[in-house]
């Protein structure tokens, strides 16, 4: 079993900052990629920003110099930096991992997606 564990949401004034963490846990033997995804009401998931195993980060329009991904692989962990919140920010941020449970998954490059339980994100005056 995998879970993914998601903190850090919550109510932020227009311009403010808030960040987001998101641990890994249980039968992991590598982790490739990770993501955060969102869904604002009415709207499909979309992807936020994803980090790879190397470190490459990588950004929706929508938020690139205002976000930042970072990742701890000893943690298992994922973090969402955001800067400068606007009310189109709002939604509920998920966690994605795209991994390897065990090894045999890994030599034979088999990985599978994972998701958090989702974290809401509100940004209004």
């Amino acid at each position: 079993q995998v879970q993914l564990v998601e903190s850090g949401g919550g109510l932020v004034q227009p311009g403010g900052s808030l960040r987001l963490s998101c641990q890994a846990s249980g039968s992991i033997f590598s982790i490739k990629d990770m993501s955060w995804y969102r869904q604002a009401p009415g709207k499909q998931r979309e992807l936020v920003a994803a980090v790879t195993s190397g470190g490459s980060a990588s950004y929706a329009d929508s938020v690139k110099a205002r976000f930042t991904i970072s990742r701890d692989i000893y943690k298992n962990t994922v973090y969402l930096q955001m800067n400068s919140l606007k009310p189109e920010d709002t939604a509920v941020y998920y966690c994605n991992a795209r991994l390897s449970p065990v090894y045999s998954d890994y030599i034979y490059d088999r990985t599978y997606d994972y998701w958090g339980q989702g974290t809401q994100v509100t940004v209004s005056s």
